[in-house]
């Protein structure tokens, strides 16, 4: 089940869609709902994101490589086969491990597995992988000293704060 903060990321990301006759949905607009959705959130600034830089980079990407449907065509925006994996990742992930509940986390964990996606190439150029997102939702490991002392919102176990050793 997704969370309700999750699930008004995601329709507000087809409304507006939507709204720009986009003739898909797609990764890059999920990641881009979820620079709204405090959990996701959360966690990219633990991780060192640049939230403002990433939702206009993200925006600039849309806006220039998503085909936009005609005043006439009475298709609607459909999610490509990369959003509906992404989602589907996410609610396996969760499932296989006991819990009910996907958050904008969990979704943003499951982005990694489209390597090919912009979506992923403009979080690694922020230096953000997988496995620090990971390490924060898991173990409350930030990347950013003054985060530090966070422990991720829905962690079973108390975090330990720690960085990791270099």
């Amino acid at each position: 089940m997704l969370s309700k903060d999750l699930e008004f990321s995601i329709n507000l990301a087809f409304r507006e869609a939507r709204e720009r006759r986009h003739e898909f949905m797609t990764v890059e607009h999920l990641l881009l709902a979820l620079l709204d959705n405090s959990a996701a959130v959360e966690v990219l600034k633990s991780c060192g994101a640049d939230i403002d830089k990433l939702k206009r980079e993200l925006q600039n990407f849309i806006k220039e490589s998503t085909p936009v449907l005609g005043p006439d065509d009475p298709r609607e925006t459909q999610p490509t086969l990369g959003f509906q994996r992404v989602l589907q990742r996410a609610v396996l992930h969760v499932q296989s491990s006991g819990n009910k509940e996907v958050t904008g986390a969990n979704v943003l964990v499951a982005i990694f597995g489209e390597q090919e996606s912009h979506a992923v190439y403009l979080l690694k150029q922020q230096d953000i992988s997988r496995l620090d997102v990971v390490n924060f939702i898991s173990h409350g490991i930030s990347k950013v000293s003054d985060d530090k002392d966070i422990s991720p919102s829905g962690s079973e176990e108390e975090a330990g704060g720690e960085s990791p050793s270099s």
